[in-house]
């Protein structure tokens, strides 16, 4: 079990607790190991009751909330004394309605129990500090996922996206942020998405947070209940590379978006820094740390402290971060592009920035609100034009130059066209007065603009 630690080991115990917990309630009390696993023991009523004795142990000495550790072991001793358990049918069935009986009395999402194979029990860290070996497996399985970073992308209207899906720490993570924030330093508007999100190290928060900030701010405070001491996180004072401190971000949220990505986003909220997009998120504030009882191949997540924010004086638990622009997950990109290009449109830009923008927007404008054209209109349009060529196919067009990929055609008006996939270029047919089509004009974002002619000349 792990005991004993400092304030400086308050980073390596929330990795320790699994990295980036996205801990929800069971689904069911019947979930049982897939093929290949281990075998999942029955527990005698002995062994039931010190799985409980231990599991009482850890939450009365380190659960940030003296008084509900109390009510939890009543909870489960009084439980256990019905008959509660009598029927439950093996040690991965209780440490479910465990964890559902303790969630009942603390709503922390955080707090569960575990049943462990031997082999998942070799692998888990014990103490407060990991081993050469827990070292090198925990850096090669971060390595392999790119320290959870997905996606840095440059987006029309030069807006950056950045989507990754749990904070490493900052040690081995670092790099990874570093140079995708360096890649995006030159964004007019970024877009962080943390939909996926299950949080993680408050280094990496720190460090990232750091860039988009001049002077160093305080970010959060954790106060930790075992040594009844209070730790600070500030930005800061030194970044490498470029801050981007006049940047408009915009993070995005989803109800699966918890624990240290939802400090991210309640800091960037409180500090005014930042506009929320998408769902309110799970609502768990607490750091925790893994107890383990290798004797009974069982262990519990204990939430050993609490988020202060400096501005608030309170913290996002049980009721999540609200967002201040609330819609379903699947549309949050799409709005946070809206709102990102209606407020650099309304800034003073060169032309050739602007018409950039205002393309960009009425794309996405038209993407989100299709029509729909005649199916007779449509198929009046293919033929041949000099070496551009649309064809008609199951009630859509599709344009092609000679010795390049097909692309469907997409109504931006009724003689006008948009691709998916050529983002800088539409396409429309032209028209002359007596309504015989002469010609193809080929728009580009940057004003340019190219002729084909029909036939095939």
């Amino acid at each position: 079990m792990i005991s004993g630690f400092t304030t400086r080991t308050f980073t390596a115990l929330c990795l320790l607790a699994g990295l980036a917990l996205l801990v929800t309630a069971p689904a069911t009390l019947q979930a049982q190991p897939g093929p290949g696993a281990a075998q999942v023991p029955e527990l005698s009523k002995q062994q039931q009751t010190e799985i409980i004795d231990s599991i009482c142990v850890a939450l009365n000495e380190y659960y940030v909330f003296p008084d509900v550790a109390e009510q939890m072991e009543k909870h489960l001793r009084q439980r256990l004394k019905d008959g509660a358990y009598d029927t439950v049918a093996n040690a991965l069935a209780y440490s479910m309605i465990l964890t559902e009986d303790m969630r009942s009395i603390c709503h922390d999402r955080h707090l569960g129990a575990r049943w462990l194979s031997d082999e998942q029990l070799a692998e888990t860290p014990m103490g407060d500090t990991l081993t050469d070996e827990e070292i090198e497996r925990e850096i090669a399985a971060g390595q392999f996922e790119n320290w959870a970073f997905e996606k840095a992308e440059r987006l029309q209207g030069n807006v950056g996206y950045l989507k990754f899906n749990q904070f490493y720490d900052a040690t081995n993570g670092g790099a990874t942020a570093i140079a995708a924030l360096n890649f995006l330093a030159y964004v007019d508007a970024l877009i962080i998405d943390l939909r996926d999100n299950g949080g993680g190290s408050p280094s990496m928060i720190q460090l990232m947070t750091s860039y988009f900030f001049e002077e160093p701010v305080h970010l959060n405070s954790f106060y930790i209940r075992h040594e009844d001491t209070i730790q600070q996180f500030w930005t800061q004072s030194h970044v490498e590379g470029t801050r981007m401190t006049a940047v408009d971000i915009y993070v995005l949220n989803s109800s699966r978006t918890f624990s240290g990505a939802e400090e991210f986003t309640y800091n960037l909220k409180n500090l005014e820094r930042a506009t929320i997009i998408g769902e309110t998120t799970g609502g768990g504030a607490h750091s925790v740390s893994m107890h383990l009882f290798p004797n009974l191949n069982f262990g519990v997540r204990v939430p050993f402290g609490r988020a202060i924010n400096p501005i608030t004086g309170t913290n996002w638990e049980g009721t999540g971060v609200e967002p201040h622009i609330q819609v379903p997950r699947d549309q949050a990109l799409d709005r946070a592009l809206l709102e990102a290009y209606a407020k650099l449109l309304e800034s003073e830009l060169p032309e050739e920035r602007a018409a950039s923008l205002k393309w960009a927007k009425e794309t996405l404008d038209r993407k989100l609100n299709p029509i729909t054209v005649d199916a007779a209109l449509l198929q009046s349009y293919a033929g041949t034009y000099g070496p551009r060529m649309i064809t008609f196919e199951n009630g859509d067009l599709y344009y092609q130059r000679v010795d390049r990929p097909k692309y469907k055609m997409i109504p931006f008006t009724e003689d006008t066209f948009w691709f998916e996939d050529i983002d800088y270029f539409r396409l429309q047919v032209v028209k002359d007065d007596s309504g015989e089509i002469t010609h193809l004009l080929g728009i580009y974002d940057n004003g340019h603009t190219d002729i084909s002619p029909k036939g095939d000349g």
